[in-house]
């Protein structure tokens, strides 16, 4: 009996080279990883990029990954293994192209953060093609199992490889590709460069019955997958590092223009008038600048997250002197800033590239007279920017008598607004809220505009600076506001759910 371990494990032929046997292991692991990392990118145009919707998309591939190899390794027990792998691998790269199309019209219809959409769109981008690619691997093991003596040896070296595969596809698509490509050249690369390799296999197993065959379906699927991908719809003008953009003429103001991010209505420019102020948190945001400067006076300014660079072009404008710094994380944001909405900087008005959080703990202590929080990822502040720790170095960038106008957008219950008021009420002595009486009240959401400084706040005048520029917006002190924010939880970089408590799916 014991004479049985030495038997070949595949009948009718040997195992691959070991070369061979290495690069498909590779590459298909490989693909796996790149497909979950662009995937991301892919669908977050229509639902956002949430914890939310990085989970889905994690969660899918890993339960693909494992329903792969598990098939995969099952299949290998009952069937020549070298009949399958080209066919496999075939089609997983097929699908890998044609997922670009069906996320794309799926998204069409689909648009929105809700737990359904997110989860389907989700399962759309990864589980297939990463499910047929995960298959590989095992059957590829099998093929170089020649005897139960170098199990170990032939597994572990063949999973060390797959592993090493998804961590270069890993580090190469998060700091090159994303960076040099968009999204949509990426998939249909990966997919096409995963095929032919297919047909590669198919080639040199030429010589062993029933292998090397590619059914003509599969191929035809490769080649409508790409066509599909080429007349797909995009929401996209340009794949920025961060974001899905586009700009767009308002078609009721001649010079206007809107920055779209992802899902969101950004920013608004006028080309022509930088003191047009057409959304109303940012006339909210201005009012609050009326209120605590003297009028037409020169501001130091610091402005985290940058957009359009609506409001530091309206400083420049109405405070001439006014020397502001944006930190803005996407490059390709500013280049579009530049080339579409008309942005000189300047030494007044300068930008950097850079993470808001790392900007500001880069400041200089005491020297700004304003800081304006306006970074979003999606319909959330980056978690990053909401906590203790982040209101700390806003308050260390601020001067004794400095004032912080952060916008942020809810929508009922309302939780991570009152948890971030929370927040700012450790960091503050006087921390106000402007927001529609509708919002106040806890029945609607939207955009709302918190106000903290270590100094008291012009309460009055900045009421009577809302009126005067057209809004119905409230301030919010004292006992009301203690009733708003509750018993909300403080967030820390231990823990801030930002996510969840904008998006409390179950609840």
């Amino acid at each position: 009996m014991a004479a049985a371990a030495d038997q070949p494990s595949t009948a009718g032929g040997t195992a691959l080279p070991g070369w061979v046997a290495a690069a498909i292991t590779f590459l298909c692991s490989g693909a796996v990883l790149v497909l979950e990392i662009v995937g991301l990118r892919l669908i977050a145009p229509y639902v956002g990029v949430t914890v939310q919707t990085s989970t889905a998309v994690i969660g899918f591939a890993l339960a693909a990954i494992a329903l792969g190899a598990w098939v995969g390794g099952a299949t290998a027990d009952r069937a020549d293994p070298r009949r399958l792998l080209a066919p496999l691998m075939v089609a997983g790269g097929a699908l890998v192209v044609a997922v670009l199309p069906l996320v794309r019209f799926t998204g069409e219809l689909l648009s929105g953060a809700d737990a359904g959409g997110v989860l389907l769109l989700a399962a759309v981008a990864v589980v297939v093609p990463a499910a047929l690619l995960s298959a590989v691997p095992p059957m590829v093991v099998k093929l170089q199992l020649a005897s139960l003596a170098e199990t170990g040896a032939v597994v572990g070296r063949l999973s060390g490889i797959g592993t090493l595969g998804g961590i270069a596809a890993t580090f190469a698509t998060g700091f090159v590709l994303v960076a040099v490509l968009p999204s949509s050249v990426i998939l249909v690369a990966t997919g096409a460069v995963t095929a032919v390799a297919g047909l590669a296999v198919a080639v040199l197993l030429r010589r062993v019955p029933g292998a090397g065959r590619v059914p003509v379906a599969l191929l035809a699927l490769a080649v409508g997958g790409g066509a599909l991908a080429a007349v797909a719809p995009t929401p996209c003008e340009e794949e920025t590092a961060y974001h899905c953009a586009r700009v767009v003429a308002d078609p009721e103001r001649d010079t206007g223009r809107v920055l779209l991010l992802d899902t969101l209505r950004h920013s608004y420019v006028d080309l022509a008038d930088p003191t047009h102020l057409e959304f109303e948190y940012v006339r909210a945001v201005a009012a609050v600048t009326d209120a605590a400067f003297p009028a037409g006076a020169p501001v130091s300014a610091l402005h985290v997250g940058g957009g359009g660079l609506t409001l530091p072009r309206y400083l420049a404008e109405v405070r001439p002197g006014t020397r502001s710094l944006v930190l803005e994380v996407d490059p390709g944001v500013v280049a579009m800033d530049r080339e579409q909405l008309g942005l000189e900087t300047s030494e007044e008005l300068g930008v950097r590239v850079a993470d808001g959080r790392v900007g500001l703990a880069e400041e200089s202590a005491g020297e700004r007279d304003l800081v304006v929080g306006d970074a979003f990822g999606g319909l959330s502040v980056p978690w990053q920017l909401t906590t203790r720790e982040a209101m700390a170095l806003v308050d260390r960038a601020l001067a004794d008598d400095g004032v912080y106008a952060v916008n942020l957008i809810d929508h009922p219950p309302l939780a991570f607004v009152r948890a971030e008021l929370a927040t700012l009420r450790e960091a503050f002595a006087h921390v106000l809220l402007l927001a529609r009486v509708p919002v106040l009240a806890g029945e609607d959401g939207g955009n709302l505009v918190a106000v903290a400084s270590q100094r008291p706040l012009p309460v009055e005048a900045l009421t009577r600076a809302l009126g005067d520029r057209g809004l119905t917006w409230q301030v919010a002190e004292g006992d009301e506001l203690d009733r708003f924010v509750g018993d909300a939880a403080v967030l820390t970089d231990d823990f801030a759910p930002v996510d969840q408590l904008l998006t409390p799916y179950g609840s």
